[in-house]
C-alpha cells in the first residue's frame, strides 16, 4: 500500500493496559476506529449527518497484526491509507511507537456502506475521499 493519506498522534491510557502491564488487543480496535473517524471528520464527513441521510458505514471486516506492545504512556502515530475494491472501502492502518518508530500492530479493516439498511456501493464517500481513494 502507497505512503500514509493520514496521520494522528495519541496516547496510551493506563487503563488500556491488561495485567502484563501492555496494550489490552481490543484497545487497538478503538485506535483505528478513532484514527477513521478523525480522518473522515478533517474531509468534512459527519457520521450524525450522513447517518440522517440514511447512509452508514459499517466495519465488515477487521484483520488485526501485533508486532510489538505498547504500555501505559506510550506516545504513538496512528495513520491509515484507504483504497475502494468493489463494494468495500478497505483502510490499511498500522500503529508505529513514537520514541522508536517500531511497528506496534497493522490491520486491514473493511467497511461497506448501508444505505437505507441496503448494501449499496457508497458512492456518497467516494467524493469526499477523491484525493485519497487507491481503486483496486
Amino acid at each position: 500500500m502507497s505512503k500514509r493519506i493520514f496521520e494522528i498522534e495519541m496516547k496510551v491510557r493506563d487503563y488500556e493496559c491488561d495485567s502484563q502491564g501492555i496494550v489490552n488487543n481490543a484497545n487497538y480496535l478503538h485506535y483505528f476506529e478513532n484514527t477513521r473517524h478523525e480522518f473522515m471528520q478533517t474531509l468534512g464527513i459527519s457520521f450524525k449527518e450522513s447517518h440522517a441521510l440514511g447512509i452508514d458505514p459499517v466495519v465488515s471486516r477487521a484483520d488485526l497484526s501485533y508486532k510489538n506492545s505498547l504500555t501505559g504512556g506510550d506516545i504513538f502515530l496512528s495513520s491509515l491509507t484507504v483504497e475502494r475494491k468493489g463494494i468495500k472501502l478497505i483502510f490499511h492502518q498500522k500503529i508505529h511507537r513514537k520514541s522508536d518508530n517500531i511497528l506496534c500492530c497493522k490491520g486491514q479493516i473493511e467497511a461497506v456502506i448501508l444505505i437505507n439498511g441496503v448494501l449499496s456501493r457508497g458512492d456518497y464517500f467516494d467524493e469526499y475521499m477523491k484525493n485519497y481513494l487507491i481503486e483496486s
